[in-house]
């Protein structure tokens, strides 16, 4: 039996044998807080929130990467562009998120995912890390044929069912010496496609953290999608597209096209918001 569970841990959450549960990695296997170690292959991966199984706000950043700015011919911003996503975008590890059918262009969008851990209001820069629970992978999709602006995206492009990809892991705040110095990649297929550094945000953490929570107050399992570097591209039914970030782990996800999905599978449907 598990009673404590020590710091700086990758946790989980998944759906097993009818039932969703909190777990974590130990020794490189899948264990939960009981002591049994389901296979993941036999597991449905949900978004790694434990302690809530949806989060009250997702915040997501636009052009936080001055080189993803240059590629799509946009300066960087002078204050951060934040937009709001809504909850059923969320989905997990080895999940399949559907292309709309008749799109021309849709790009993976590889990001870091701070999950903000206790109530926050007015943080300091300073300080703000203290309020993160941890961090996890991010995939945020777009859809560039119903972009009405770079600065303002609309709800079809950024708040699609499936469209945010999330996981595998929740790593504790503890586990990351330096959140803002972090190898991030996308591969599509196998190859690589996308590649960056945390450290070239324009704004960091800290500085996101201490903004928002200038004028709302954050809460427990709130989610902040940081931004994506240059190197996107289309992606198409049946690729597979595998974010990873170093110290985090690697986020595997299937494109589905619109006209042959039926969405997510019935297990998956029953787990996603339990």
């Amino acid at each position: 039996m598990v009673s404590i569970l020590t710091r700086g841990q990758k946790r989980a959450r998944i759906g097993w044998q009818g039932e969703v549960h909190d777990a974590f990695e130990d020794e490189g296997r899948l264990r939960l807080y009981d002591g049994r170690f389901p296979d993941p292959a036999a597991c449905t991966w949900l978004p790694p929130l434990a302690s809530t199984p949806v989060p009250r706000t997702i915040f997501a950043l636009g052009l936080n990467y001055a080189d993803h700015a240059s590629e799509l011919a946009f300066q960087p911003p002078k204050e951060p562009l934040v937009f709001l996503k809504g909850v059923n975008s969320l989905i997990g590890h080895k999940a399949k998120t559907r292309r709309p059918a008749g799109v021309t262009h849709m790009h993976y969008e590889c990001e870091l995912g701070v999950v903000i851990g206790q109530t926050a209001r007015q943080v300091s820069r300073d300080d703000a890390l203290k309020v993160v629970a941890g961090y996890t992978v991010a995939n945020d999709y777009a859809i560039r044929d119903y972009l009405e602006n770079y600065y303002r995206p609309n709800l079809r492009v950024k708040s699609r069912d499936t469209c945010t990809p999330i996981g595998p892991w929740l790593v504790d705040r503890e586990a990351i010496a330096d959140p803002m110095s972090l190898a991030l990649s996308t591969c599509v297929n196998g190859k690589t496609t996308q590649s960056g550094n945390t450290r070239d945000m324009i704004f960091d953490i800290g500085f996101l953290i201490e903004y928002l929570s200038a004028f709302m107050t954050l809460s427990p399992g709130d989610l902040i999608l940081t931004g994506t570097p240059q190197g996107l591209a289309d992606v198409r039914g049946g690729d597979e597209v595998v974010c990873a970030i170093e110290g985090i782990g690697e986020l595997v996800n299937q494109i589905e096209e619109d006209e042959h999905a039926t969405g997510s599978s019935p297990e998956a449907g029953r787990f996603q918001h339990d």
